[in-house]
């Protein structure tokens, strides 16, 4: 067995902290009794803190794609026409799923470079005389590439073009990581919740819940998410989906309220743009300044995607040799990219660690590159450090 802890350091599921695996360690309760029924209230308002929303929050246990399609089977119809726009590997899977629901997509293809582009989609809507299109669906942060769609603009869009299409934004990974604004839509899961990807959590706006088909008996349990939410009484409101059709999620909904900081009072504010020293923004700095330094591209707002089949060699180098995970490219960008993974449970060292690690398999895996990545990185870590040991010194 290799010694020490596994550097998980891909984009999702993101390393849990000790504090939240520890209160998941717990036995099981009965989730028909008043401790669970307690421990569900308590969850569902935090929750509620963090979808900065006032509107029922529904959690049941379900993977991303559980989610995608909780957000397509309880707003939408068979046949219904559904406007998404192809950022990446996931916008493309959610596309072919929301297809074998039997929706008519239309899908604006995108290069893979960024995020979906609102002059594109305001394009489309206002030719949309008819109003055929009944949803708008995009990604927020695309991981299988590292684009980032800016999500008020294409806000905007739908309301510049008076359009009532509902508007769906996948959230997996930059709910309480990215700064996000919606209006009259429907966010679904999270990577940036330190907490394991047992649950998905999703808002439900009112006009969601009036345009809903309300659930199909039969149907997939998904279906029944917004249809539990309606037949709940206020008394109960939020605690029937936490059951669905399926035994809820125990130990998850204890690693939420750990992970939210377990206090019913304490005031969450919605991510802001990291300014100048913010550990996630000279985190992500650090790391493309390594990328850089070492003469690799970054797929996002690059013209071409470079690499080949010694990028699988490099990543299961780095997972044989040094126990750590690196995500594979997905979809088109499958042998030419990895990925490295910065959310969750992390720090500088971390980052690091996960630095020296790639450079280190880069090297076994004889891929080209440039040395010194490591020094790249620790020279901006190091720099953005020096003001705050000033001001220590200071006072």
């Amino acid at each position: 067995m290799p010694a020490g802890r596994h550097f998980l350091q891909i984009p999702g599921p993101t390393n849990v902290p000790d504090r939240v695996l520890r209160a998941i360690d717990r036995a099981t309760i009965d989730h028909r009794g008043p401790e669970f029924q307690a421990l569900g209230h308590e969850v569902l308002s935090g929750i509620k803190r963090i979808f900065q929303t006032r509107h029922p929050v529904v959690i049941y246990p379900a993977s991303g794609t559980g989610a995608w399609e909780a957000a397509l089977v309880n707003v939408l119809s068979p046949g219904d026409k559904v406007l998404m726009y192809e950022s990446g590997q996931f916008a493309a899977l959610w596309c072919k799923l929301a297809k074998r629901l039997g929706l008519d997509i239309e899908l604006i293809a995108g290069d893979w470079r960024r995020g979906a582009e609102a002059p594109a989609i305001h394009e489309r809507l206002l030719a949309d005389k008819g109003h055929a299109i009944k949803a708008v669906c995009v990604v927020h942060n695309e991981t299988s590439t590292g684009a980032v769609t800016r999500v008020p603009l294409v806000r905007k869009a739908i309301d510049d073009a008076k359009h009532p299409a509902l508007f769906l934004v996948d959230t997996i990974s930059s709910l309480a990581s990215i700064d996000y604004r919606r209006r009259m839509g429907r966010g679904r899961h999270r990577r940036g919740f330190p907490e394991g990807p047992d649950a998905a959590p999703g808002a439900v706006l009112q006009r969601a819940l009036a345009q809903g088909p309300g659930g199909r008996e039969g149907g997939p349990p998904a279906a029944l998410v917004l249809g539990l939410v309606r037949d709940a009484g206020p008394q109960r409101e939020g605690l029937l989906p936490l059951y669905a059709r399926d035994q809820p999620a125990l130990r998850p909904a204890r690693g939420d309220r750990d992970a939210r900081g377990g206090r019913p009072g304490e005031r969450l504010r919605p991510p802001r743009p990291p300014r100048r020293g913010h550990p996630a923004r000279r985190r992500r700095l650090g790391t493309r300044s390594a990328v850089c330094r070492a003469g690799g591209q970054l797929v996002a707002d690059r013209p071409r995607h470079a690499g080949g089949p010694r990028r699988r060699t490099a990543c299961a180098a780095v997972l044989e040799r040094f126990d750590m995970s690196l995500g594979m490219g997905l979809g088109r960008l499958s042998g030419k990219v990895f990925r490295i993974g910065h959310l969750g449970d992390f720090n500088d060292l971390t980052l690091m660690g996960t630095l020296a690690g790639v450079e280190m398999g880069l090297e076994l895996a004889g891929v080209p590159h440039r040395k010194g990545g490591v020094r790249a990185a620790m020279d901006h870590l190091a720099a953005c450090a020096r003001p705050a040991q000033g001001a220590a010194r200071a006072a």
